[in-house]
C-alpha cells in the first residue's frame, strides 16, 4: 500500500487507544493520526505534559487527536472514551522489572484493566478490539527452547511456573491473556493479540521505557557486565503498523508473535560496539542461573500473509 493510500484508511473513522502515551501506543497514535483516523486517547492524567505534549505535536493531532482521563483500575472510566469508536487498541499495562507488590503494581492493572477496558467495549457495541500482548504470555512453560525450536502462537506461559520464579511481568501477561481470551468467548467479542518481543526502536515519549532501557544500560555503564541471555527483539514501528492491521485486515485473527531476531545480549553488545567503537562497553556476560537459549520465534504475519508483521522491509522507514 502507498504512503498516499495509507493515508486515507482512517478517514473519518474514529478509534481509541488506551494507555496512549506509553512506547509502543505513542507510535500507534502517530501511524493512525497519518492514515487519516480521529484519535481519542486516553491517559492517566491529561493534566500532565510528558503523557500529551509529545502526542499533541504529532501531524493531525490538533484536528485529529482528543485527550480522555481514564484508570485502568476505575471500572467504566474507558466508557466516555470508547462510546462511538471504530475499535479500540489496548495497550495499558505496566511493564518495569523491580517490583514490590506484585498484584498492586503489575497484576491487577494488567488483568482488571484489560477486563474494564473490555467491558467498556462491550458496552459501546465495539465488535473487534486489538490488545497488546507479549511474547512473556506465550514463550515461559517450561518446555525447551534450544535453537531448534520454534516458539509460535500455540504457546502459552504457565503462570504457576512464572510465579515460583518470581516472573511478575510475565505473569501479569499471561493472565491479562487469560482473562481476555474467556472474556473474548463469553461475551461475543472480536479480539486480535499482538505478542511482541523486547521492542526497541526510536522513542517519541520524554520517558525512557523498560525495552529501551536495557540497551542504555549496555552504553552508560550500568552494567559491567551483560545478562547471560538471549530474547527476542522487534522494531517499535512495526510493532505500531502491525496492530493497525490487525484491524484493517479483515482476515487478522488470534494471536500474532512478533519477533525479527533472537539474539544473545553478546551480540547486542557487538552491533552497538561496531555503530558506537568508542563507547566503553561490557566485554563479558554474568553466569546465571537461567539461561534463555536462542530458540526461533515464529512470525504468523510473515508465514502465513495474514498481515506482514516484522518482515516489512525497513526501508520503508
Amino acid at each position: 500500500m502507498s504512503s498516499a493510500a495509507a493515508a486515507m484508511t482512517g478517514a473519518g473513522k474514529v478509534v481509541c487507544v488506551t494507555g496512549a502515551s506509553g512506547y509502543i501506543a505513542s507510535w500507534i497514535v502517530k501511524l493512525l493520526l497519518a492514515r487519516g483516523y480521529t484519535v481519542r486517547a486516553t491517559v492517566r492524567d491529561t493534566a500532565d505534559p510528558k503523557k500529551t505534549l509529545h502526542l499533541s505535536a504529532l501531524d493531525g493531532a490538533k484536528d485529529r487527536l482528543h485527550f480522555f482521563k481514564a484508570s485502568l483500575l476505575e471500572e467504566g472510566s474507558f466508557d466516555a472514551a470508547v462510546e462511538g469508536c471504530e475499535t479500540v487498541f489496548h495497550t495499558a499495562s505496566p511493564f518495569y522489572h523491580n517490583v514490590k507488590d506484585p498484584k498492586a503494581e503489575l497484576l491487577d492493572p494488567a488483568v482488571k484493566g484489560t477486563l474494564n477496558v473490555l467491558g467498556s467495549c462491550t458496552k459501546a457495541s465495539i465488535k473487534k478490539v486489538v490488545v497488546t500482548s507479549s511474547v512473556a504470555a506465550v514463550a515461559y512453560n517450561g518446555k525447551p527452547r534450544t535453537p531448534e525450536v520454534i516458539v509460535d502462537e500455540t504457546w502459552f506461559s504457565d503462570p504457576q511456573i512464572c510465579e515460583k520464579n518470581k516472573q511478575w511481568y510475565v505473569v501479569s501477561k499471561t493472565l491479562a491473556e487469560e482473562a481476555a481470551w474467556k472474556f473474548s468467548r463469553d461475551n461475543g467479542l472480536e479480539i486480535v493479540m499482538i505478542n511482541p518481543a523486547m521492542v526497541i526502536g526510536p522513542l517519541l515519549q520524554p520517558t525512557l521505557n523498560t525495552s529501551a532501557e536495557a540497551i542504555l544500560k549496555l552504553i552508560n555503564g550500568s552494567w559491567s557486565t551483560y545478562p547471560n541471555f538471549s530474547f527476542g527483539w522487534v522494531n517499535v514501528k512495526d510493532v505500531a503498523l502491525a496492530h493497525i492491521l490487525a484491524y484493517e485486515v479483515p482476515s487478522a485473527n488470534g494471536r500474532y508473535c512478533m519477533v525479527e531476531r533472537v539474539v544473545h545480549y553478546s551480540e547486542v553488545v557487538n552491533i552497538i560496539r561496531k555503530m558506537y567503537p568508542t563507547i566503553p562497553l561490557a566485554d563479558k556476560w554474568v553466569v546465571t542461573k537461567i539461561v534463555i537459549p536462542a530458540s526461533q520465534g515464529s512470525n504468523r504475519g510473515c508465514t502465513n500473509k495474514k498481515i506482514p508483521l516484522s518482515c516489512l522491509p525497513k526501508k520503508m522507514w
